[in-house]
């Protein structure tokens, strides 16, 4: 019976952390995709568990209602309700389990359950205009996200392998620690790619980890910026004032030339020359110019909308339509889980 709906109409959930989001898709295709940003946590230099799990639980029908209307789709037109059901924050996690589970009995449709990751990976699949060119499979995938960095064959919509992984901090730690080490505020990454831009990527120096395999590490990365800190402000108070624009240029190449030699690595090993990038990080200015240089040694790139980079329930919805589609649906005792 699934295979034979000509028209699916997919409600996807995402409250893994502080964004509340709610999508509505037909099929492949976004119809919409509301997201609400939770400002609590910025005074705190990140994000407070119990604020957002209380954040989430205060917007999430606005949320709905919101993408009901942009989408012209009422409740009842539903096939079917998915839900991030983590990694992410357990309390937060619990929320949208609730929501969607509440929706699914009180509508009487099935519920399907969605790893966040995998809807990051696949949110190249959604269909937002016409004559859209999609990856082919099996292609690699790089996640960039604020806490997961891994290098992913994907070879089908419902079947990937995970061949890299960060052994400590992820990419996106790597930036948001920085910047608070310079004083940005949360969330930080934008504003060293914004400052980097300004500045001189070659005027100061870090190390390059020697990761053996595709695997990741960051903390090095991070370590070798505290320290060279701490060191020039010994001889000069006002040393990161003064420099600001080339450290994060510096610093940012790092990251960039490390992703990079990673993907670079895959390529070869694999023999898969077309890779999708996801997750917050391939937001930043200099990861996409620089991947989109890498077509030039005929590996073809795929950049997601910046809209599609962050947590959002569009990516939710896409993972729960192939699992529609394949009859993958989970049932009230399915729980969430905080990490891989």
């Amino acid at each position: 019976m699934l295979f034979n709906d000509k028209e699916i109409i997919i409600l996807g959930i995402e409250t893994s952390c502080d964004d509340t989001s709610i999508a509505i898709l037909k099929n492949n295709a976004l119809l919409s995709n509301v997201v609400y940003n939770q400002d609590v946590h910025n005074k705190y230099g990140g994000v407070v568990p119990e604020f957002a799990s209380r954040a989430h639980l205060l917007n999430i029908i606005p949320v709905l209602e919101c993408a009901l209307d942009k989408a012209s789709i009422k409740l009842s037109e539903v096939n079917a309700i998915s839900f991030t059901n983590g990694p992410g924050l357990m309390g937060s996690l619990l929320v949208g389990n609730s929501f969607a589970k509440g929706l699914a009995v009180a509508l009487g449709k099935p519920l399907i359950a969605v790893n966040h990751l995998h809807a990051h990976v696949l949110s190249h699949f959604i269909k937002l205009e016409d004559n859209q060119s999609f990856p082919t499979f099996p292609h690699l995938s790089l996640l960039i996200s604020g806490g997961h960095t891994q290098i992913i064959i994907i070879h089908d919509y419902l079947k990937y392998e995970i061949i890299g992984n960060t052994l400590d901090d992820a990419a996106g730690e790597a930036f948001d620690k920085a910047a608070k080490m310079m004083g940005f505020p949360y969330p930080g990454g934008p504003y060293i790619d914004n400052c980097a831009q300004k500045g001189n990527p070659h005027k100061f120096q870090f190390p390059i980890p020697t990761i053996p395999n595709l695997d990741f590490s960051f903390s090095g990365i991070k370590t070798s910026l505290l320290y060279f800190l701490r060191d020039n402000i010994q001889k000069n108070q006002n040393f990161i004032n003064e420099n600001i624009n080339d450290i994060c240029a510096s610093y940012q190449r790092c990251i960039v030339d490390f992703l990079i030699l990673k993907i670079k690595l895959a390529v070869k090993q694999t023999g898969i020359r077309e890779v999708t990038l996801s997750g917050g990080v391939s937001a930043n200015s200099e990861v996409r110019r620089r991947f989109k240089e890498l077509e030039n040694e005929n590996i073809k790139i795929y950049l997601p909308p910046k809209f599609l980079t962050t947590d959002n329930a569009a990516m939710v919805g896409i993972v729960g339509y192939y699992k529609y589609l394949a009859g993958m649906v989970d049932d009230l005792k399915v729980v969430p889980f905080a990490k891989c």
